[in-house]
C-alpha cells in the first residue's frame, strides 16, 4: 500500500504513514465541532458542598483543640 500524501510504501494495515504521519483511513469517531477536548466546564459547589466543607474544618479544629488540652 502507498501513502496518499507522500507516496511512501507502508504496510497494508498501517493506521498512519510512518514517514509523513498522515492517517491512512478516515477517523471512526468525529471530534466535537466546538470547544476543546481538554477543557472541561467548571462546576460550582452548591451551598451543601460549602456547608459540608465548613463542618469538616470545624471538626478538625475541634479535634486539635481537645487534643492539646
Amino acid at each position: 500500500m502507498k501513502c496518499r500524501h507522500c507516496g511512501t510504501a507502508i504496510a497494508d494495515r498501517a493506521l498512519i504513514c510512518y514517514r509523513c504521519g498522515h492517517a491512512t483511513t478516515a477517523p471512526r469517531v468525529k471530534p466535537p465541532e466546538e470547544g476543546s477536548l481538554f477543557e472541561r466546564p467548571r462546576h460550582r459547589r452548591g451551598p451543601l458542598g460549602t456547608l459540608i466543607l465548613i463542618l469538616l474544618l470545624a471538626l478538625v479544629l475541634l479535634w486539635f483543640l481537645t487534643r492539646q488540652g
